[in-house]
């Protein structure tokens, strides 16, 4: 039949992408590291060492993640390649649905790893930290801004990452001003960095009865959470530390007692809060968990060589340039502006799609041809 001469020759095409993958990974001595590690975890009095254990079983969970990953691929392109001699020999059509579909999932999961394999920064691996911010323009930018967080949460459950919503402040009449999340999961940060920046909406408003059409804003910072074994020097005398009542989507402790946590790192101006936990000094934690975090992610974008060398972070605050508009009318699109990738299916975006934008960005990362935003 033609058709399995066609699909076995999709087959064909794949076999390098797997072989370039295992060169990638380096499987065989990924093999000899795990083993090594393993006598390493073996010692007398290894666990004893909580700062010397964690890296060794993070690493081996690694190694051993990528190599299950690329055993996977072989066996799923042998057994595609047997069911396509069954079809054959026994001339079953009914087989061809199946074998498309494997073919096809086989594809996808070749594309995965290799984005992946693009993740080698310091922090990729790390759970990521979001946070959103209204622009200017009231209501209309505040929905905008729900619509966003919402986005970026259906993206990150759909990936089967955990994600938790830190702080929440609702805006006057819809939407919200300011939230932050935590995407917890491997290489959460390795794939959402590409979305820090300011997001524009332009659409016909419904809070509008004229029904004009309206351009709003919203800034997304993304940040790697830091590892605990991570010593990061503030001076506490920078920090100032506000507490108030926590208000917003709901939760049996809101508004009860004034448990939530804003701190302000004095010198640069930046503001994390946290007031989704139980207590006063979780919420503290994680407050300071963002600070520290995006003050390290400062430091390393400026190449600088100590916190204390960050005078501002205008840039990170201000309104520029946006990196991705959403067009809703007159037509429909969203349109990144740093790689060209765009595509008129506006509901699936906003329903969490953001696959297509993610890869463009980490393939012109890659290849050194990110342009600069709009």
């Amino acid at each position: 039949m033609e058709f399995l001469e066609n699909l076995k020759s999709e087959l064909e095409g794949c076999r390098p992408k797997i072989k370039e993958l295992h060169d990638v990974y380096d499987i065989e001595n990924s093999r000899e590291r795990i083993l090594e590690l393993q006598e390493k975890a073996a010692e007398p009095g290894f666990w004893d060492d909580p700062e010397k254990s964690q890296p060794v079983l993070k690493e081996t969970r690694t190694l051993e993640g990528n190599i299950e990953k690329y055993e996977k691929l072989v066996s799923s392109s042998e057994d595609i390649e047997v069911m396509i001699e069954m079809a054959a020999e026994e001339d079953d059509e009914e087989l061809v649905d199946e074998i498309k579909t494997e073919l096809e999932k086989l594809k996808n999961d070749i594309e995965s790893l290799t984005l992946a394999s693009l993740l080698t920064g310091e922090y990729d691996k790390s759970n990521a930290i979001l946070n959103f911010h209204a622009g200017a323009g009231g209501t209309e930018a505040q929905d905008w801004t729900e619509m966003l967080f919402r986005m970026y949460t259906r993206w990150g459950e759909f990936h089967g990452f955990n994600v938790k919503t830190l702080d929440y402040l609702e805006g006057g009449d819809a939407g919200l001003k300011s939230a932050s999340i935590i995407v917890e999961g491997e290489n959460a940060y390795g794939y959402l960095k590409s979305e820090a920046g300011v997001h524009r909406l332009v659409r016909v408003s419904p809070f509008d009865a004229s029904g004009s059409r309206h351009t709003s804003f919203a800034a997304v910072d993304v940040m790697p959470e830091m590892d605990d074994s991570m010593e990061v020097e503030i001076n506490p005398a920078d920090i100032e530390m506000q507490v108030y009542r926590s208000s917003g989507a709901g939760g049996q402790h809101i508004n009860k007692t004034s448990s939530a946590v804003r701190l302000i790192h004095k010198p640069t101006g930046i503001v994390t809060a946290c007031q989704t936990q139980r207590s006063q000094f979780q919420n503290r934690d994680y407050a300071m968990k963002m600070l520290i975090a995006k003050l390290v992610e400062i430091k390393e974008r400026e190449h600088l060589e100590k916190i204390d060398d960050i005078k501002g972070v205008q840039k990170e605050i201000a309104w520029g340039a946006q990196i991705r508009s959403y067009v809703f009318m007159p037509y429909t699109m969203v349109k990144d502006h740093r790689t060209g990738h765009e595509t008129a299916n506006v509901g699936a975006v906003m329903d969490g799609d953001l696959d297509g934008f993610i890869n463009a960005y980490l393939k012109s990362l890659s290849l050194g041809t990110l342009k600069d935003s709009e």
